[in-house]
């Protein structure tokens, strides 16, 4: 059932209309565990489970409230949609689709056409067509300008050929935005474009990449003659790097953490499981790891504030600007100090697991996954070298690196 409200700013009325819906459709071993908190919700609700339900869910315009009700949402106000997300918190109900919700969608409302965000929005709320993004190449990570892969036009349609790298849950994925090279006689931010590509078509071979802690996020993407039609274009022939900006923003925002809007946490326990994990370990008394829980604490509520700068900016329609570069840096570097304690509060039990395991599923401890997943993140999402190169210039205001190429051809550039 999809929630109609009838005054976008009225917040009363929102919250009464999420209350009853809740109460309808939410099933009651589920609201009854939200008191314990979400590893509760979790032992009662499978993933399985979740997944079955969600249409519930995606149809009810919860999902993304402050996008217009054409495209999946229920056109609430930034207020409104604030109230909404509070009121639905204690129930965590996570988004599916991540990509979708935080890569394609942002650069379909900055640069779409009409036609395109009718057709691709409110299947991405509903989660009947997941997404990933083809950006990152075996020669172009952070360099990510100078990236290969072509796309060449043919009639209505381009031919896509390269290699991407690095495609989270491609291996899951109906559709990816792909930025591809259409002109290599110009300088390599002025040649590319950006396109929304069907996976499941012949000239697509998805393999996966197994990480260090057991499992599979991410893959590599061979394109081999892939076709997408030209009305599958996003903004002109050749704006794809500004179009790129979008997603990578979004992509940054995602992955920063708390708040942020998309996922909470790539890797691992939060501050609050800590919390837990010192007391039954007979660790909370002891006034190292207090002082240490304290401060990555304080972090974690500077982290949330800060990510709640990129909502607001994204409720009030305004593209996310340098501070998700500021949440990427800060999340990235805090998870890992986070999961690092994990670790040191299992004590003897970091060492030593089930004979074999290799990931979570497995037997091993969720800390250690948690851990070895974490080291990622300073990498994922664009390093924390380049984001600091973001903010250096757009925020400090400092100059661009020296580049003896900038300005040349792409084709005439070493790689």
């Amino acid at each position: 059932m999809t929630i109609v409200l009838t005054d976008a700013d009225d917040v009363e009325g929102a919250v009464a209309a999420v209350r009853a819906w809740v109460e309808e459709h939410v099933p009651a071993r589920w609201r009854e565990a939200a008191a314990g908190g979400p590893a509760a919700i979790r032992a009662v609700r499978p993933r399985a489970d979740y997944e079955a339900w969600y249409p519930v869910f995606g149809a009810s315009g919860l999902v993304a409230p402050a996008w217009p009700v054409a495209y999946g949402g229920l056109g609430a106000s930034n207020t409104v949609a604030r109230a909404i997300d509070n009121e639905l918190r204690p129930f965590n109900l996570g988004r599916l689709n991540p990509l979708g919700l935080n890569l394609a969608a942002p650069a379909l409302f900055a640069h779409g056409t009409e036609h395109q965000r009718r057709r691709f929005l409110p299947p991405i709320v509903r989660n009947e067509e997941v997404w990933c993004q083809l950006f990152s190449e075996p020669g172009a990570g952070s360099d990510l300008a100078s990236l290969a892969t072509r796309a060449d036009f043919d009639g209505d349609e381009w031919v896509v050929t390269g290699q991407k790298v690095w495609t989270t849950w491609a291996h899951l994925a109906d559709f990816a935005v792909l930025l591809a090279r259409t002109d290599a006689d110009v300088p390599k931010r002025e040649g590319l474009s950006y396109f929304l590509l069907a996976l499941r078509q012949p000239g697509v071979t998805v393999r996966p990449l197994r990480h260090i802690g057991g499992e599979v996020d991410f893959n590599e993407v061979y394109l081999e003659g892939a076709r997408v039609p030209d009305a599958h274009r996003v903004g002109a022939v050749g704006d794809g790097w500004k179009v790129a900006n979008a997603t990578l923003s979004g992509e940054r925002q995602m992955v920063a953490g708390s708040g942020s809007g998309g996922v909470d946490r790539i890797g691992g326990s939060g501050v609050g499981r800590l919390l837990r994990l010192a007391r039954e370990r007979g660790r909370a008394a002891d006034p190292v790891v207090r002082q240490r829980l304290a401060g990555l604490w304080c972090e974690e509520k500077v982290r949330e504030w800060t990510n709640e700068r990129v909502r607001a900016n994204a409720r009030a329609g305004r593209p996310p600007g340098a501070e998700s570069s500021i949440g990427k840096v800060h999340g990235a570097e805090l998870n890992q100090r986070v999961q690092l304690l994990a670790t040191d509060l299992l004590g003897a039990r970091a060492t030593a697991w089930v004979n074999g395991a290799t990931s979570y599923e497995e037997g091993l401890p969720y800390e250690i996954s948690g851990m070895l997943r974490s080291r990622a993140n300073t990498i994922e999402g664009g390093t924390s070298e380049v984001n600091r190169n973001i903010l250096g210039e757009r925020v400090l205001g400092l100059p661009r690196e020296p580049d003896p190429w900038h300005g040349r051809p792409w084709r005439d550039v070493p790689r």
